[in-house]
């Protein structure tokens, strides 16, 4: 296996890269469209760099888990062609990629990689196996290459982990890559990070960014902070400005634009309310996930099911608060990298191991102790606030309906976002001291999706999944 092509994977032992947990990419969802795409991609890699393509005659890929039960309104089928296709989540246009779907099909043939075509129909070649289990990872593919005797070249099963990280499925649970690099700051938990602060005197946000400079000069990890600012804010202003009926059948109309425009017009004839700035994050959040429903670009912060908590509170952050900056909003975005990594690291980031509290659930602390940070907290009220955040939404479980991104996906962002806040503003009051620790929610956390029964877990075969349905 091409270690080079386990995209998304970390390879430093010590700790998660802003890199690998804020990736650009495109809806409706990390684990199911943007972690496909990546499999596929390497894939293709694979069979290039093993001298196979001149041989190539057909490709088949299995999905299976919870990439077949909600994969068709996840958009995976579409990622795995797109993959396949030489597309990447980063790069691809979201405007085409409808377009470049639908002309493979209408021809029955792909270019792999977009180098040889191959004949490619997608009932026959991409099937769904919702029967099989998979005991590594509930989001498994396996992909086959065979030559024109029908003998296999190659195959490989890739695993998509959360957040658009994807490893080989014999890989799934193994330690990173060993590396001679060395981070000033290793830490694998929230008192780890804590005590580090205490005998080095620096700030969450300062000890990510020396980290981060072991790995690269300051000028990319400055450049790419700006990119994932400026890709979040972007993404709420194209949701603000966008109307229309979101794919998939379930006939959801966009709501952020007027919404949006409702409250401006009550600002314009001085009507204020006391609530006014969390409507604003509210419909900030929803503007994201109707993108990221819509297939738009999105930033996985740490998914894209999730994606609109922590832009939400950054724009909060940026109109809202007194004294906001480019600093600050890096600042914020260092400190959340910090404490997803450490739910990374220690629990999971994935709807399909662990429910929303995975996503939703961690995105809000992310929120929360970047809020703190940016807003001058010290690390113990950051770690309370990702603490806080976390807390209140142990249990929560992942039932989209249809398997799409958008019941009850969409309006559960803006509440995370509107928790995050909160939670921000009740750790500064306090000194930092509190009864539960981060990394005991962090556990906690972990142990509840363990014991969360499977068909809560992005299956769409319990909760709201089926009850709206019979409602």
């Amino acid at each position: 296996m091409d270690r080079g092509r386990l995209a998304g994977r970390r390879i430093v032992v010590n700790v998660i890269s802003i890199f690998e947990l804020f990736k650009i990419g495109i809806g409706p969802s990390s684990s199911h469209t943007v972690g496909p795409m990546k499999a596929a991609h390497a894939f293709v890699g694979n069979l290039r760099d093993a001298g196979l393509m001149d041989r190539l005659a057909e490709v088949q890929v299995i999905l299976f888990g919870s990439l077949a039960w909600t994969g068709k309104g996840h958009a995976t089928d579409k990622a795995v062609i797109l993959g396949l296709a030489g597309e990447l989540p980063e790069t691809v246009d979201p405007d085409r990629a409808d377009a470049i779907v639908a002309e493979i099909d209408e021809r029955g043939r792909l270019r792999l990689g977009g180098g040889p075509g191959i004949a490619f129909l997608r009932d026959k070649h991409l099937i769904f196996d919702g029967e099989t289990l998979c005991e590594k990872h509930p989001n498994t593919l396996a992909f086959k290459a065979f030559d024109a005797d029908g003998e296999v070249l190659r195959e490989e099963r890739w695993c998509s982990v959360g957040g658009g990280f994807v490893v080989p499925e014999d890989e799934v649970g193994a330690p990173p890559i060993a590396t001679n690099v060395a981070v000033p700051y290793d830490f694998r938990s929230g008192r780890q990070l804590l005590d580090l602060g205490r005998q080095s005197g620096k700030s969450i946000a300062e000890m990510v960014m020396a980290n981060e400079l072991v790995l690269r000069p300051r000028e990319e990890v400055d450049m790419h902070l700006s990119r994932i600012v400026d890709t979040m804010m972007l993404c709420v202003d194209r949701g603000l400005s966008t109307e229309g009926e979101l794919p998939g059948g379930l006939s959801v109309r966009r709501r952020a634009r007027r919404i949006f425009d409702k409250v401006e017009a009550g600002r314009g004839v001085n009507v204020r309310r006391a609530n006014e700035p969390m409507d604003y994050v509210s419909i900030f959040a929803i503007a994201v996930n109707e993108e990221n429903a819509a297939g738009g670009r999105v930033v996985t912060a740490p998914t894209n099911g999730a994606a609109g908590v922590v832009p939400a509170v950054l724009r909060y952050y940026r109109d809202f608060c007194e004294g906001a900056n480019e600093a600050g909003m890096h600042t914020f975005l260092l400190t959340a990298t910090a404490i997803g990594g450490l739910f990374k690291m220690n629990a999971s980031i994935s709807g399909a191991e662990v429910g929303c509290q995975g996503e939703v659930g961690v995105a809000c602390s992310m929120a929360a102790a970047g809020l703190a940070a940016a807003l001058g907290g010290t690390n113990a009220q950051i770690e309370n606030a990702a603490e806080i955040g976390m807390e209140h939404h142990l249990g929560m479980t992942c039932d989209p309906v249809g398997g799409l991104v958008q019941i009850p996906c969409i309006e559960r962002n803006a509440f995370g976002a509107v928790k995050a806040i909160n939670a921000a503003s009740l750790a500064l009051h306090g000194d930092g001291e509190h009864h539960v620790s981060l990394d005991k929610v962090i556990a906690t956390m972990r142990q509840t999706g363990l014991d969360m029964q499977s068909k809560y877990k992005e299956t769409s075969l319990g909760g709201l999944a089926v009850n709206l349905v019979e409602c």
